[in-house]
Formats: C-alpha cells, structure tokens, sequence
C-alpha cells in the first residue's frame, strides 16, 4: 500500500525537538536540493536511492524559524526496510495514501491572521510546515488539484 514516512523528532534535539518532521536537512556547500533530500532520506532512514527516484519538487515553504524548505518527491518500489538513526529519529510513522485524504483542521491564533493547518495523522496532530508540505502533496499529488499552501501558518511552537 503506497504512503510516506513521517517522523517524530527526538527530545535531545537542538532544533525543533519532539516536532513531527519529513525526511530532510540543510544543504551541504555545493549541494542541490535533489542531492541533499537523498541524502537526507539514507541518512535518516538509511534508503539509498538514485536521482531517478525523483518524480517532482513542490512549492518552496518558508518557515518561521528561517529555513526555506523545498520538498522533494520521491517513488520508491516495494516496502524498503529502513534503518532509522536514533540521533535525529525517534519514531517513524508510516501514512498511507487513504490517510493522507483525512480533512485538515485550519484554526486561528492570536499571533497571525493566516490559517494554521493542522493534520489528523500519525495518532497526533502534525502542524506546519511539515503539515503544509504532506496537505501540499495530498492536494497536489493524489488530488490533481492546484493547491498552494505558502499562506498556511505554524503553530508559535515552531516559530523557534
């Protein structure tokens, strides 16, 4: 059954510890973004996949706490076994397709009069920008749609 890997962030983290996450990371000096969402992905979950993996790239997202992420798709056949890296991975969750068409929940806060989004998955609420990025993909991707989601919020959490 196709899905993604989400992930939970360990607590020890210095970077949004404990925060729901997809496969990913800085680019190293040189790197593209194709390059380094491969990399990322064997790092953190040990799969090693060739540039041909890749089927698309969605819209850019800019996070509050001033990264730029740029989400990166990849298609990978079978059920690959996966090594998690407890130093940047505690839990992996794996969300079908058929999860992913759960209806987002936009809620208000006080600090912005843009939507916050929040996803019903993983047993958990999973907020921006990961959010963003798996409803970007949900809308997108298995939906057809043309869904932007640049002006969906995070929660002040992740503001840091």
């Amino acid at each position: 059954m196709p899905g993604i890997w989400v992930l939970k962030r360990p607590a020890s983290m210095r970077n949004h510890a404990a925060q729901f996450a997809l496969p990913g990371g800085r680019l190293d000096p040189g790197e593209t973004a194709r390059g380094a969402a491969l990399r990322e992905l064997d790092e953190e979950l040990g799969i090693a996949l060739g540039d041909d993996a890749v089927v698309g790239v969605l819209d850019d997202y800019e996070t509050r706490s001033g990264y730029l992420m740029t989400p990166i798709v990849c298609w990978v056949d079978g059920d690959p076994e996966i090594t998690p890296n407890p130093d940047e991975v505690q839990n992996v969750f794996f969300v079908t397709f058929n999860d992913l068409a759960a209806a987002p929940r936009f809620i208000s806060i006080a600090e912005s009069d843009r939507p916050v989004i929040q996803l019903p998955i993983a047993n958990s609420l999973v907020h921006a920008p990961t959010a963003a990025v798996i409803y970007q993909f949900a809308q997108v991707v298995l939906a057809g749609l043309k869904t932007r989601v640049y002006d969906l919020e995070q929660p002040v959490f992740a503001w840091k």
